[in-house]
């Protein structure tokens, strides 16, 4: 078998290998999470693409539960930081202490956790938010000028309430833009709450699903993520949607290339999901919104009139025109 058989072979038993992990875990988290199988799905993709995630809607949909079920199927070590307007930077990094015995010792603070679940991130000050952005950004905390790298993998999940507007503030766009996707979840349906509330499923009936996987089994995940083919007619389409989102008259700023890489790495997972070692595009089309929309900026006339990221991207997504699909 020549070489490029041999690698193309081992990529698509590796894909295989990953999709069979995410099916698994899935089907864990689906079990308290009920009846909302594609924002199990988008975590998942989120967990295996390294990238992190902003879990956005009405209190009381379990959101929290959705984050702390993921970190369990997946076997991570789980960090919740409540944030609160007090919450000081020291307090989610970690500070230096003096003790008598060993002199000054970093004590790590809950940003050391393999998926963390920064929960109500609206409430903190944005002095502490900020201190979030090296954390996300390049998996790394520095305390004191000592630079501490965060284990693999690293996952930040934030959940934010976006009802309430007394004692929250606006996430900065810099901020907003390393959230890989974000996420809602929405009431479940009618059938889902009845058996929610007879006890017959869900969270109420125990704990929280066994794990299904561990930290070296997403890492790997994540090394076969990457080694998904991205062919360039699927590039190019990913690139003239981001690149759409800069034109819309309804957009002042559009996606960045920070979004670009987000949506290829997502598309990647995705694919890897469904068994595939490359991409198609309806890879892109399924995460444009999930991507895109939350982090556009609408013109002030357009917010007056409601129009929403969200609908900016849908549209361009049914308008740009579809690559013929070769063997991707």
């Amino acid at each position: 078998m020549p070489a490029s058989d041999e690698r193309a072979f081992d990529d698509r038993v590796v894909v295989e290998e990953t999709a069979r992990l995410a099916s698994r875990m899935i089907d864990a988290v689906g079990r308290v999470i009920l009846d909302k199988p594609e924002a199990v799905r988008l975590l998942v993709a989120a967990l295996f693409a390294g990238q992190h995630a902003l879990i956005e809607d009405v209190p009381g949909v379990g959101k929290t539960t959705l984050a702390k079920a993921l970190a369990h199927a997946a076997g991570c070590r789980f960090s919740r930081i409540q944030f609160t307007p007090d919450l000081l930077p020291g307090d989610i990094t970690g500070t230096v202490v003096h003790d008598p015995q060993r002199g000054f010792q970093f004590v790590p603070g809950p940003l050391f956790g393999q998926i963390v679940l920064a929960d109500e991130i609206n409430r903190a000050s944005p002095r502490t938010q900020a201190a979030l952005l090296e954390a996300m950004e390049e998996r790394q905390i520095t305390v004191d000028r000592i630079t501490h790298p965060l284990p693999r993998p690293f996952l930040v999940l934030a959940t934010k309430n976006p009802l309430e507007h007394e004692g929250t503030f606006p996430l900065p766009e810099a901020q907003v833009d390393r959230f890989g996707l974000r996420v809602t979840i929405g009431y479940p349906g009618a059938r889902a709450e009845r058996a929610l509330i007879m006890g017959e499923a869900g969270p109420a009936v125990g704990a929280l699903p066994p794990p299904v996987a561990d930290g070296e089994a997403v890492v790997r995940a994540q090394a076969a993520v990457r080694r998904v083919h991205v062919h360039e007619d699927v590039a190019g389409y990913l690139l003239s949607l981001v690149q759409a989102t800069r034109r819309h008259p309804s957009v002042q700023i559009g996606a960045s290339p920070r979004a670009a890489l987000a949506l290829r790495d997502l598309a990647r997972a995705w694919a890897a999901m469904d068994g595939r070692d490359y991409v198609r595009p309806d890879d892109v089309q399924a995460l444009a919104v999930p991507v895109l929309a939350h982090r556009l900026v609408m013109k002030p006339e357009a917010a007056w009139q409601g129009e929403a990221g969200a609908a900016v991207v849908a549209e361009l997504v049914e308008r740009l025109p579809v690559p013929a699909e070769p063997r991707w």
